[in-house]
C-alpha cells in the first residue's frame, strides 16, 4: 500500500479501532517518554500523536517507495521522505524508534535494522509492529497488515539478534476479526481481552520492544599487543656428525 491507501485505512472505523488497540499496547511498553526523542519509521504517524507535547522531539520518516504525507495537519511539519538503507540522521541521536508498516514491506530488512541501530543512542529502544503469521489480519489483503511479509515471533527475534538487538518485551494486539462490520468494531475491546487470554498466539500483530546491544571490547593478550616481543624457543635441525650424547643448539 502507498501512503494514500494507508491514510484511507486509518480513516475508516476498522483503522481507528486498530490505532486505538495498538496504541494502547505501545503505551504499555513506553509509559513515559518525557524529555526523549521519538522517531517513527514506515507509516507511524497515527501512533506518534500520543507523544506530542511529552517527548522533547517527535518526527516521522517514510520510505521512498511508500510516499510521504504532511503531519501533523496543523503547525510545523514533522515528517519527511527517506531511504530506509540510509536514514538522514546522525549517529546515536534518537532515544526511541517506533516502526510500523515498515518491516514487512522492507526491500532490505537487514540494512534497515542496521540503520536503526546506528541512529539509536546507547540504551535506546525500538518497538517493531509486524503482522502475525498465524493471525487473521495477515490473511486479509484489504488491510495494511495483509500486505508484505508476515512474521512469527521466532522470525522477528532472529532478525533482531542478527542486527545486534536484544528483544526485551512483547505485546500481542488485534484479536478482533479484520472485517469492517459495526458489531465487530463495537466489541473490539472484548475481543482484545478474551483473545489475549485464550489464544494469544493468534493475534493480528506482534509488538516487540528491543534494546540496542553494544558489545564490550575483548582485551588483547599481552603477547599480541603492538610492540610486545615474544621470545620463541627454536630447536635447530640436528647436523650430521652429532653423537647421541651431544644436544642440538638452542636459539631465541
Amino acid at each position: 500500500m502507498d501512503v494514500i491507501d494507508l491514510r484511507d485505512f486509518y480513516g475508516r472505523p476498522m483503522g481507528r479501532v486498530a490505532r486505538a488497540l495498538i496504541g494502547r499496547h505501545i503505551r504499555v511498553l513506553w509509559p513515559d517518554v518525557k524529555g526523549l526523542s521519538v522517531l517513527g519509521l514506515g507509516f507511524a504517524t497515527p501512533y506518534l500523536g500520543q507523544f506530542l507535547g511529552e517527548a522533547e522531539r517527535v518526527l516521522g520518516l517514510m520510505p521512498a517507495q511508500q510516499g510521504v504525507l504532511r503531519w501533523p495537519a496543523e503547525g510545523r511539519c514533522l515528517t519527511g521522505l527517506a531511504d530506509e538503507k540510509e536514514l538522514p540522521l546522525d549517529d546515536e541521536c534518537i532515544d526511541r524508534v517506533l516502526v510500523i508498516h515498515g518491516v514487512e514491506a522492507s526491500e532490505s530488512l537487514r540494512a534497515h535494522l542496521r540503520q536503526i541501530w546506528r541512529v539509536l543512542a546507547p540504551g535506546g529502544k525500538v518497538i517493531i509492529v509486524v503482522p502475525n503469521r498465524r493471525g487473521l489480519w495477515a490473511r486479509r489483503e484489504a488491510t495494511p497488515f495483509g500486505q508484505g511479509q508476515p512474521f512469527s515471533r521466532a522470525q522477528i527475534t532472529q532478525a533482531l539478534r542478527e542486527s545486534m538487538f536484544s528483544p526485551a518485551g512483547w505485546e500481542m494486539a488485534l484479536f478482533v476479526p479484520p472485517f469492517d462490520l459495526r458489531p465487530l468494531m463495537r466489541s473490539a475491546n472484548a475481543w482484545e481481552r478474551v483473545g489475549g487470554f485464550l489464544w494469544p498466539r493468534f493475534s493480528g500483530v506482534i509488538l516487540v520492544e528491543a534494546t540496542k546491544q553494544i558489545y564490550a571490547a575483548t582485551p588483547i593478550p599481552e603477547a599480541r599487543r603492538v610492540g610486545a616481543v615474544r621470545r620463541v624457543r627454536v630447536i635447530a635441525p640436528m647436523r650430521r656428525g652429532l653423537t647421541n650424547s651431544e644436544s642440538p643448539r638452542e636459539a631465541d
